[in-house]
């Protein structure tokens, strides 16, 4: 069993997003002690844009492939999923590898993976007038699918509005890493 965790906050330890996917690693490792995991942190050491060449290296693919478990700090910048992030997406989203075509239309076949995302998120996006807006859970819900994965969310909501609710945010997603244990 193999934990692959991925990062893609730029704000380094300020990072709402990281706080939250630290806590869920924190939370995985003491049910599976000794379980190993990889880091790959997307601000700090960032994926090229997705290029015909860049393709043909599968090692950001293959590094997904042989996890087991994927937790990801995703924050939400401009309504959607930091550029970072969709570069690593870009790459683990591959036809013949992670998904197919058939005559019924796509199948995933990531199956049997658990993906976990600890979601920061500035505002809130559940309500009508804003749910249209909201282009991060949406399309990681979407794109996970895809690829055959029901992706699971631990989310932190209202971090930009002051500090008393980001606070709030975090101890309330944290809650929610107590339900992760595998």
């Amino acid at each position: 069993m193999t934990i692959l965790h991925i990062d893609s906050s730029i704000t380094g330890d300020n990072s709402v997003s990281r706080i939250v996917s630290q806590a869920i690693i924190d939370r995985l490792a003491e049910a599976q002690p000794g379980i190993p995991v990889i880091r790959r942190d997307l601000a700090s050491a960032p994926l090229p844009h997705l290029t015909l060449d860049a393709l043909a290296d599968t090692s950001v693919l293959d590094e997904f492939l042989a996890a087991d478990t994927v937790v990801i700090g995703a924050p939400m910048y401009n309504f959607t999923l930091p550029s970072q992030l969709k570069a690593w997406i870009d790459r683990i989203v591959v036809a013949g590898k992670t998904f197919r075509y058939t005559a019924e239309g796509p199948e995933g076949l990531a199956k049997g993976k658990r993906v976990i995302v600890a979601l920061a998120r500035g505002g809130f996006y559940s309500d009508d007038a804003r749910v249209a807006l909201e282009h991060l859970e949406s399309y990681l819900r979407s794109v996970f699918a895809f690829i055959g994965i029901e992706a699971e969310f631990v989310m932190a909501d209202g971090v930009s509005i002051g500090p008393d609710e980001r606070q709030a945010a975090i101890d309330q997603a944290l809650g929610q890493t107590q339900q992760l244990a595998a």
